[in-house]
């Protein structure tokens, strides 16, 4: 049982990581846009 919770941890973990990139990267490319669409206004 406390092995089921160790590597379930590590998947926990491992997922967090992974959507904290995602959320990064449609950040990223959010600003990117915003600022491509403010500039070609102009």
């Amino acid at each position: 049982m406390h092995e089921m919770m160790n590597s379930g941890g590590m998947a926990m973990w491992g997922m967090g990581a992974i959507w904290l990139l995602v959320i990064l990267l449609l950040l990223l490319g959010i600003a990117a846009l915003v600022k491509y669409l403010f500039s070609a206004r102009d």
